[in-house]
């Protein structure tokens, strides 16, 4: 069997940016979380997912802000996205989607927990962790656990990790703690780029690997004196970065590989939402696969 794990926060801003924005007959904004739930009722009518899970940032302040100020926040979020994450939450429960709500950690923690908690399941071929964001590729092994980006259907296993970035899986917390992600508020390290970090990481795995003198460097990359001064200034707040970056894997988590078998859509739940939406095509699409429950 195949487990998806989805990254509905990711989701939720796609459709809020690919579906024009729309209102429902009491004047709340409703297109993003419409287009959510077109998109995974289609998902669920392809027969493809037997077990699932969906993971939102409830909030998108985490235990990480207290580590860094510079962390992402919730600030200069369009209002009639951040409206819609309560009625995102509401969508996925109505499709019959197991829901993780993440308040102290973030929505990319609970997909890495329950990659730790399924992957060594016997029953479980391949663990599919829908998002295209960069931190998720650390939790690729091989084939067995990969991550699916659903709008360029583009993938992920072990060996297009280190295509694509240069490292493999186990350090890309160091890659992006050297290189920065603007998406979390990850600054970088000064002079360090894409290419000097994956021709140093490719050798030496993480940051307390790397000499703190060039001369002692066993590969050759352009401007590695000005690297390896900048990384010796800033190499406390190298590790901080590298600490943002790392996906917690012990959030707290009670359900268990059987919890999220996907049994159909809760009939009475879903109508009420579709009525709310104004889209009732959702029903038809996933004829046959409503519980009444």
């Amino acid at each position: 069997m195949e487990v998806h794990l989805i990254d509905g926060t990711f989701e939720l801003f796609r459709a809020y940016f690919a579906v024009p924005q729309s209102r429902n007959d009491q004047g709340v904004e409703v297109g993003a979380a419409r287009g959510l739930l077109r998109g995974f009722a289609a998902l669920l009518a392809s027969g493809r997912v037997t077990h699932v899970a969906c993971a939102f940032d409830h909030v998108i302040e985490s235990f990480r802000n207290q580590l860094f100020g510079g962390y992402k926040t919730g600030e200069g979020i369009e209002p009639n996205l951040y409206s819609q994450f309560g009625l995102a939450e509401r969508v996925t429960r109505a499709l019959g989607i197991v829901t993780w709500p993440m308040i102290e950690f973030e929505a990319d923690d609970a997909l890495a927990t329950a990659c730790r908690l399924f992957e060594s399941e016997p029953e479980v071929t391949r663990i599919v962790i829908a998002s295209p964001d960069k931190d998720l590729a650390q939790c690729v092994v091989g084939s067995r656990s990969v991550c699916w980006d659903r709008m360029r259907d583009t993938w992920l296993d072990e060996a297009a990790v280190h295509k694509k970035f240069g490292v493999g899986p186990a350090s890309i917390p160091d890659y992006l703690a050297l290189v920065g992600d603007s998406a979390d508020g990850i600054p970088g390290i000064p002079r360090w780029g894409a290419k000097s970090a994956s021709g140093v990481l490719a050798h030496y795995g993480h940051l307390e690997h790397i000499p703190p003198r060039c001369s002692d460097w066993a590969v050759r990359v352009r401007g590695a004196q000005a690297l390896a001064a900048s990384l010796e200034a800033e190499r406390e707040q190298a590790l901080l970065y590298r600490q943002l970056a790392t996906l917690r894997r012990d959030v707290p988590l009670s359900e268990r590989l059987e919890d999220l078998r996907w049994r159909g859509a809760p009939e009475a739940e879903l109508r009420t939402l579709c009525g709310e939406l104004g889209d009732t095509s959702v029903l038809e699409r996933l004829q046959g696969k409503i519980a009444t429950l």
